[in-house]
């Protein structure tokens, strides 16, 4: 599950105003999703149609648009489910 060559760690931005103290303290930790659940992807055949259909009616090459759902751990606590279930077109303006 864990793959340290393809990890890379996250930093934030720089700013004027730090809100914290941004010296690293304690050990490093895995941050993803897959290090300690087994992620799983549903998607309504629905929305793809949708958004299959909005990209063919498209003129333009690439657009922008919103796949929305809900993320949501399993009842054994193994694994997480990421339901997609809506379409969202965005606005051109």
């Amino acid at each position: 599950r864990f793959v340290p060559k393809r990890m890379v760690p996250f930093s934030f931005p720089l700013s004027k105003c730090a809100l914290w103290d941004p010296v690293p303290m304690g050990d490093v930790i895995g941050a993803h999703v897959t290090y300690y659940r087994n992620p799983r992807l549903s998607l309504v055949e629905k929305t793809l149609r949708l958004a299959y259909r909005h990209a063919k009616q498209n003129e333009k090459k690439s657009f922008s648009c919103f796949l929305l759902g809900t993320l949501a751990a399993d009842e054994d606590g193994e694994g997480v489910t990421l339901t997609i279930d809506r379409f969202d077109p965005g606005r051109e303006v």
